[in-house]
């Protein structure tokens, strides 16, 4: 009979793409990932790696042995949730990854709601861009928080087995220093006289550089030299410092707005959505139910903060 942990560990074999990358994720030797692959290949009755003296690549039988693994790991932490659903109170540990300005923004309101699960521990932690549904789908995390440009997220092609839960809808905004003549809501924003300023951006493939990109489009695009920095919170800093004029999304403003003043963008908003996704097999389970509950009042929390910034800022809306 084929051993879960074994047919866990092909599919992480299968995610990291070799024994050495596998043995680091895991916290095992090289030598013990491979001595249990090779177990695992005698009870499967197939050669499921093609092994030479530098890498190991999964065979055709490796790979349909990895989508079976798949359902059957779902199945089995489904079955986790249907029995611990019934025992009531959340507990345990839940692991929660976020894009940088998310984690920042959710994390004191998440400590706030979750001091009534005393039995209930979050390890909230950044991740790279792209990397969320990833990591859900590998069990390395229970819950991602996406932000989704183009507002397909909800849909999770290809996704099956994920559920995507909506948060909010953020929308770009203009940041200036406080002594900037558009710092007064008397005075129109124009992004045609503006487009000289000293703009600052993420870098090249960022989705929020992107996003001013567009901006910016209809009147010449962005400045051909523009300040890049990495992360929003380091351009929010500068901007408060006099350095130059940005566009951010409203939830950066989360980590405060000393310096700055804000201003709603004119013409069609750009938004970026929010959403939690997890797997469908670990929603019903207390300690993730419990979590997804917490970041929707958390959402509403931000949405009603952040909607108050300043009467000429665009309410941030929870996803409901």
């Amino acid at each position: 009979m084929l051993d879960i942990r074994r047919i866990a560990l092909i599919c992480e074999f299968a995610r990291r793409g070799s024994i050495a990358a596998t043995a680091a994720a895991l916290g095992y030797s090289a030598s013990a990932v491979s001595q249990q692959l090779a177990v695992l290949e005698r009870e499967a009755g197939a050669v499921l790696l093609d092994r030479t003296s530098r890498s190991a690549e999964l065979t055709d039988a490796g790979w349909r042995l990895v989508e079976h693994g798949k359902h059957i790991l779902s199945m089995v932490e489904a079955a986790e949730s249907d029995l611990s659903a019934h025992a009531g109170t959340p507990s345990g540990r839940v692991v929660v990854t976020a894009f940088p300005t998310g984690a920042v923004a959710f994390a004191p309101a998440l400590t706030r709601l979750l001091r009534r699960h005393g039995e209930l521990a979050l390890r909230l932690r950044q991740t790279r861009p792209g990397h969320g549904i990833r990591e859900v789908e590998s069990g390395e995390t229970d819950i991602a928080l996406i932000d989704d440009w183009q507002g397909r997220l909800g849909d999770l092609d290809g996704h099956s087995a994920l559920a995507a839960v909506p948060l909010l809808t953020d929308p770009m905004v203009l940041v200036v220093p406080r002594r900037h003549p558009v710092a007064d809501p008397a005075v129109p924003v124009d992004l045609m006289a503006l487009k000289d300023e000293p703009w600052m951006v993420t870098p090249e493939g960022e989705p929020s550089r992107e996003a001013v990109e567009r901006l910016l489009a209809g009147v010449g695009g962005p400045p051909p030299v523009a300040w890049e920095f990495e992360g929003l919170g380091t351009i929010l800093g500068l901007v408060g410092r006099g350095i130059g004029i940005a566009a951010v999304p409203a939830l950066a403003l989360a980590g405060g707005t000393r310096g700055i003043a804000v201003r709603r963008l004119p013409g069609e908003p750009i938004e970026r959505y929010l959403y939690a996704v997890a797997r469908k097999s670990a929603v019903r389970r207390p300690s993730v139910a419990a979590m997804l509950r917490a970041l929707r009042a958390a959402a509403r929390y931000l949405a009603a903060d952040l909607g108050h910034l300043n009467t000429s800022f665009p309410a941030v809306r929870d996803g409901k």
